[in-house]
């Protein structure tokens, strides 16, 4: 008897049937206007868009233009690129454009897909991102997809690192842009570190449709994006303490590798007590509980957790001799990607190379909070069904399976799962060796670069060609891609989350027609395709006969998106195929989720070497197991977001008043306000409210009134007189103040005093807010012990944060207050000073300049760069600096323009 869920189903179909049900007439409705499009001159594509554009901007909802708008799109892309959009993309579209997640599987064009709902959203004119996960992909996508919006009259551009700001500004006005999420996620940091709104180069965040959503939004999300910039050296303590590790017994530690952490234990804290003490690293008598051995404490952990869960060319590799991190979901380096807090460092010792400097966060955002800015998200992935219920909590997104063009082909047999590793790569061996003989294109899944090169020698040692493809061919990656699909090809694979490049079986004619082209330049391309396409068309069904890819994975990964995704290569559009998973009990997940119980069922069943089981039970209990670590990788992105939420409300109020203040032009209200602040705060602290006359402290407020302020005013001559009380003191003060300012505004012009305001109004902030980054940070690491006290660490830390933002607010205001009130204009003389500086410093460029010139290494004389320092300058007081202008040469004798030295806008 069916229960009344599935009756339910059976009746009304699944949530999913019934969103495919209601795209359904949609879709209808563009065949329909398919005839009247395809009529269209190229010209009149164009006129057609320029007129969705005026109504979507007079107001006219993007729903209402959905048909029109995608009808018109798929004839440009028709046009362009010879592809004629199927129903099941179509459908995609919609539910892109509805702000849902589309699961469509691999070689169903996602590319294509995309091109709809960004068309349709770009006629708002408020600028539409496409994010791809790495930057070759943005830029062939970009590339590509150009195409069909150039047919439509729209503008394409792509963002990637290290690009120049007026080509990145262009790339971000165009309609559609095209960058990763990693150069978006920058972007907006460092915006927000600019001093003016000319220099930013980001615009609205409307709406954006990211590519492998899964691998971006969940994968990526577990680390923050950070600028930062580099704090004191402490490499030789991270040398030092790195010797002691490998002296230490497996009782000195404890290893979790569920949670990946190690831990000293009481055992192991006495032994590297007793090592450090020997060694003179920890001084007679100090102890590693005492304060003054934090920082060792910390050095210690960090080192011990980079020999024991830190692997070489598993999590990262050496290359250049630096440390290049290796993405585990997607196999791929990530360079320039750091550990944070010592981490980096002390896997850079463990290894020998050099030791780069620790960072201080400058600015940092989480990917959750970064693409919440957005007013409407989508994205586009192979496998998002598993993560359902993250993508609706943390953003809100709905998930759509949307079906094939095709029915899947693909077979998809049951897990072997053998006693031992040495047994399991034997039957892998035998396997390809198989499948190789018949002509049947196989790629080969593995967890780490580790093993993929143990298993391509083996296949060197079996004599059986192979391709491989981890983080140290990534250049090739697209290459060997499409050459994956020829006849009797062996692809080894670290992980193919996210590769963007089709698996097409017979091998990619284009990839081919391009490399014959460039092998013979001279060539006919007409008749060079011809004859490739041939040659295709018999490999091809070659491989069909063989029966399609063989998708056979050595392990299982800790994600079940991560295997759907490498068994999705294969059955594409409909082709033939195949996927088989082979297992040992020594595999990571086995080994870790209680391989313990099956190896003694196994030993009782009375197993022979090389026999494997096969058995539905056995696939249900590993998934269970990966439920399992999907669940709590959850829990840990959640935990991460609770904080950084707390952090982002002060982050977003940082960030308004940053640009409010860039685009004001009459800032002096702020620091007018600031100052008053300063000014209520003194005055209450000295001259507390309903407090008797005898209590005030006039003198003690004098003195600080001199040095928030600069004034000297005589303050217990006014409390001293009858009838003055603390509003009458507050008044004369803001009064006193008031016209102190404008009297230097006189002094300096008005516009110049803007610009000063400004200046020193951007600094501050961006000061106070690197220093209080740092303040949390300290604190997120030290308020979970607080659980030890059954208090709740995330209130604590929402409760301190808040105070000690305050606090930062507090100190802003009086930082500001300070240093308005100590600039002043240059007199005569200081004037006369600098211009004699500056006419030293061009006849010592000129000098250099000859100099270069006549020395073959092109180095400069010693002191060729130095000019005298300004009378009275004091690195800490702005006051002594003068008023130079952006281009003058600093006065701290430096030799640099002012704007790149004393006075750059950090």
């Amino acid at each position: 008897m069916l229960g009344l869920g599935n009756l339910a189903k059976k009746v009304f179909g699944t949530p999913n049937d019934r969103k495919i049900k209601s795209a359904r007439p949609l879709v209808a409705q563009i065949n329909a206007l398919e005839a009247e499009v395809k009529a269209r001159s190229d010209q009149e594509l164009i006129d057609f868009t320029r007129a969705l554009q005026a109504r979507a901007q007079g107001g006219e909802s993007l729903d209402a233009l959905l048909v029109e708008a995608f009808a018109n799109c798929r004839e440009a892309a028709r046009r362009a690129l010879g592809l004629r959009a199927f129903d099941t993309q179509l459908m995609g579209g919609i539910f892109l454009h509805q702000g849902n997640i589309a699961e469509m599987k691999t070689g169903e064009g996602k590319t294509l897909v995309a091109t709809f709902p960004a068309y349709l959203n770009a006629l708002a004119g408020k600028g539409v991102h496409i994010v791809t996960v790495n930057d070759y992909l943005a830029k062939r996508d970009a590339e590509w997809m150009s195409k069909v919006f150039s047919q439509l009259g729209m503008t394409t551009g792509v963002v990637y690192p290290f690009q120049e700001d007026g080509e990145k500004r262009q790339a971000y006005r165009a309609d559609v842009t095209y960058a990763t999420n990693n150069e978006l996620g920058f972007d907006y940091l460092r915006d927000n570190m600019k001093s003016s709104v000319d220099q930013m180069v980001q615009r609205d965040h409307f709406y954006a449709i990211v590519d492998e959503v899964d691998s971006i939004l969940i994968d990526e999300a577990r680390t923050p994006l950070i600028i930062s910039g580099p704090s004191q050296d402490r490499s030789e303590l991270y040398v030092t303490l790195d010797q002691f590790i490998p002296r230490l017994n497996d009782a000195d530690f404890n290893l979790d590798e569920k949670s990946r952490n190690a831990t000293f234990t009481e055992e192991g804290n006495e032994h590297i007590e007793r090592l450090l003490s020997e060694a003179g690293v920890l001084p007679p008598g100090q102890t590693l509980y005492d304060p003054e051995s934090t920082t060792i404490v910390h050095h210690a952990n960090q080192a011990l957790r980079a020999h024991k869960l830190f692997h070489r060319d598993q999590n990262y590799i050496v290359k250049d001799n630096e440390i290049v991190l290796i993405d585990e979901f997607t196999g791929r380096m990530m360079k320039g990607r750091r550990l944070s807090d010592g981490l980096h460092q002390a896997i850079e010792a463990k290894e020998g190379v050099p030791i780069q400097p620790e960072n201080v966060t400058l600015a940092s955002v989480t990917f959750q909070n970064y693409f919440r800015l957005y007013d409407k998200l989508s994205g586009m992935t192979g496998t998002a069904a598993t993560e359902a219920e993250e993508f609706a909590d943390i953003y809100s997104l709905g998930v759509v399976e949307v079906p094939t063009n095709r029915p899947i082909a693909r077979v998809d047999e049951h897990d072997r799962v053998y006693r031992t590793g040495d047994e399991k790569y034997a039957a892998v061996l035998e396997a390809i060796r198989e499948s190789h003989a018949k002509g049947q294109p196989i790629l080969v899944g593995t967890t780490s670069i580790e093993k993929s090169e143990m298993l391509s020698q083996m296949l060197d040692q079996a004599g059986i060609p192979h391709n491989v493809l981890n983080a140290r061919q990534h250049e090739q990656e697209a290459y060997i891609v499409a050459e994956a699909g020829k006849p009797g090809a062996v692809t080894i694979a670290t992980n193919m989350a996210g590769r963007g490049t089709d698996i097409q079986l017979g091998g990619n004619v284009e990839i081919k027609v391009m490399q014959a082209l460039a092998a013979d330049p001279e060539a006919n391309p007409d008749e060079l395709r011809a004859r490739i396409e041939a040659e295709h068309a018999a490999d091809k069904q070659a491989v069909l006969e063989a029966g399609g890819l063989f998708v056979l994975a050595t392990e299982r990964h800790e994600s079940r998106r991560i295997d759907n995704q490498l068994r999705g290569r294969s059955g594409r559009q409909g082709d033939p195929g195949r996927s088989l998973f082979f297992l040992s009990l020594e595999d990571d997940l086995m080994r870790i989720f209680g391989s313990e119980r099956l190896d003694a069922v196994l030993s009782r069943l009375g197993m022979k070497d090389g026999e494997a089981i096969v058995h539905p039970w056995v696939n249900k209990s590993l998934e269970r197991a990966q439920a399992k670590v999907e669940g709590r990788n959850f829990d840990i992105r959640k935990q991460l977001l609770k904080f950084d939420d707390v952090m982002n409300d002060q982050r977003k109020a940082v960030f308004s008043q940053r640009r409010e203040i860039m685009d004001s032009d009459e800032v002096g209200e702020i620091a007018q306000d600031m100052r008053h602040q300063v000014i209520d705060d003194l005055v209450d602290q000295y001259m507390p409210p309903r407090a008797y006359a005898e209590q005030w402290d006039t003198a003690e407020l004098q003195k600080a009134v001199a040095e928030k302020l600069n004034m000297n005013l005589p303050i217990p001559e006014w409390a001293a007189e009858d009838g003055v009380d603390q509003a009458a003191v507050r008044e004369r003060l803001i009064a006193a103040t008031d016209a102190y300012m404008a009297e230097k505004e006189a002094g300096f012009g008005a516009e110049t005093m803007r610009q000063i305001e400004k200046q020193i109004l951007l600094q501050a902030i961006d000061q106070k807010w690197r220093d209080h980054l740092l303040t949390l940070e300290h604190l997120r690491s030290v308020v979970g012990f607080r659980g030890y006290a059954q208090r709740d660490p995330l209130s604590e830390y929402k409760t301190e944060a808040f105070q000690l933002f305050e606090t930062m607010l507090d100190s802003l205001r009086a930082d500001v207050t300070q240093q308005l009130g100590r600039i002043r204009p240059l007199t005569e003389e200081e004037r006369e000073q600098m211009l004699r500086q500056y006419q030293q410093q061009q006849a010592q460029q000129q000098s250099q300049m000859s100099t270069r010139h006549d020395d073959a290494d092109g180095a400069a004389p010693d002191g060729a760069s130095v000019t005298a320092q300004a009378t009275g300058f004091d690195e800490n007081d702005p006051a002594s600096w003068g008023n130079p202008s952006r281009n003058d040469p600093c006065p701290c004798g430096s030799g640099k323009k002012f704007k790149h030295c004393h006075g750059q806008l950090t």
